[in-house]
């Protein structure tokens, strides 16, 4: 997993959740094990993408876990008009299937993506990082993107494209230059042409694009 940083908030003592997933065996599979968590109060679940968006709106969850092949809305419709309505909640996509471009979709969204074979550790440390801002990136995002058309590759130089890397994890200026036995200055440099060659104004943009053109 690797996370690049986005602003970030103070987290609630404890996060309340609404989980929704169509398969009834998953979903109370998923209570019984997030109940174990000291930091999730479990709100209410639901059955399809329709009841989840009403849940949503009328209870207001700190965050939601959202299968992603539901009925009547999928768990990507959902989050879509969530966004399209402003609503900014924090969201988990869950799925059985490994589906990129679906992924892509989420994280674009602000959601990150994981899979329902993920070890539960794993998806406690991802609510965890999503309710506080962070940007996560799984590995099922990251690994169909290894291989970048030579164009795209071609936009940074291959030390700008080290940054880069690290930038996805989450590494600041500091932690970056340490890392590349280089001078933190030198490194602000680094990121201010990765900014401009990639015509973004952030350290998340430029992730975040660099992800869609597959330079990582």
């Amino acid at each position: 997993m690797s996370s690049g940083r986005s602003d970030f908030q103070t987290p609630p003592k404890t996060m309340r959740l609404l989980l929704a997933d169509d398969q009834t065996l998953v979903r109370q599979g998923l209570m019984r094990l997030l109940a174990l968590a000291h930091d999730i109060e479990l709100l209410t679940e639901a059955a399809d993408g329709e009841e989840a968006l009403a849940l949503i709106r009328l209870l207001r969850p700190d965050i939601v876990l959202l299968d992603v092949r539901m009925p009547r809305l999928s768990g990507l419709e959902v989050l879509r008009t969530l966004r399209a309505e402003g609503n900014a909640v924090p969201v988990v996509l869950l799925s059985t299937f490994s589906d990129e471009a679906t992924a892509l979709s989420g994280l674009r969204l602000g959601a990150p993506f994981l899979l329902k074979d993920v070890d539960f550790e794993v998806l406690l440390q991802t609510l965890r990082a999503t309710i506080s801002g962070e940007r996560v990136i799984h590995s099922v995002v990251s690994r169909s993107l290894h291989q970048a058309p030579a164009s795209s590759q071609s936009l940074l130089t291959a030390r700008e494209l080290e940054v880069l890397r690290l930038m996805a994890g989450g590494y600041s200026n500091k932690q970056i230059a340490l890392a590349l036995g280089l001078q933190e200055g030198t490194i602000k440099n680094h990121v201010s042409s990765i900014l401009l060659k990639l015509e973004v104004h952030d350290r998340i943009r430029a992730v975040l694009s660099a992800l869609e053109l597959g330079m990582l």
